[in-house]
C-alpha cells in the first residue's frame, strides 16, 4: 500500500489566442498523445494580451495508466531527464516543460503544423487514494499515507530515471 504510482498526466499547450494557431496546437497534441484534446478557456479578461473572458486559448489532454507512463518517459527524454526541485509540490506531483515538440523521440516535423512547446504535469498517488474521490462514503486519507515532496522526488529518481538538478 506504500508503493507510489502515476495517477494521471496532464499535457497542456497554451497558445494565448483562438483561431488557426489553436487548431494547429490541437492537431499537434492529438498527434503526440494519440488522444483527442479538450480546449481550455480564459477565466478573466486580460486587455494587455488581447484575451477576453471565455475565449478559447489553449488545449490539454489527460492521460492515465500505461499511456501516462509511456508519455512521461518520452517527454523526459525531450526535457533532458532533468527536473528542478522547485517543480515538485507538497502533495506528490511535479511539472516540467518541453520547449519544442521536435525534441520528442520519433516525432517528425510537419510544416503544416509548426513547432509548439508544452507543459507536462504528473500527479502521483498511493493505493487507497480512491477513498477521498469516491461519491459514497468518501473519507480523508491519513497523514502517514499522504505523499511528501521527498517521496515524489525519490519516485522520479528511481522509477523514471530523473536527475534532480540544483539539489543540495
Amino acid at each position: 500500500m506504500r508503493e507510489l504510482r502515476v495517477h494521471k498526466v496532464t499535457v497542456n499547450i497554451g497558445v494565448g489566442e483562438s483561431g488557426d494557431k489553436l487548431v494547429k496546437a490541437e492537431t499537434l497534441l492529438q498527434r503526440i498523445t494519440g488522444v483527442k484534446p479538450v480546449r481550455t478557456i480564459a477565466k478573466v479578461t486580460e486587455p494587455t494580451f488581447s484575451i477576453r473572458k471565455k475565449q478559447q486559448i489553449g488545449v490539454k489532454v489527460t492521460l492515465r495508466k500505461a499511456n501516462a507512463e509511456d508519455f512521461i518517459k518520452k517527454a523526459l527524454v525531450a526535457a533532458g531527464r532533468k527536473v528542478k526541485p522547485t517543480s515538485f509540490d507538497a502533495q506528490g506531483g511535479f511539472s516540467f516543460g518541453v520547449k519544442e515538440c521536435l525534441e520528442l523521440p520519433g516525432f517528425r516535423y510537419d510544416p503544416q503544423i509548426g513547432v509548439f512547446g508544452f507543459d507536462v504535469c504528473v500527479d502521483l498517488e498511493r493505493p487507497g487514494y480512491r477513498v477521498k474521490r469516491r461519491s459514497l462514503k468518501n473519507a480523508k486519507v491519513g497523514k502517514t499515507h499522504m505523499i511528501t515532496k521527498e517521496d515524489a522526488m525519490e519516485f522520479a529518481k528511481n522509477r523514471l530515471g530523473v536527475e534532480i538538478s540544483g539539489e543540495a
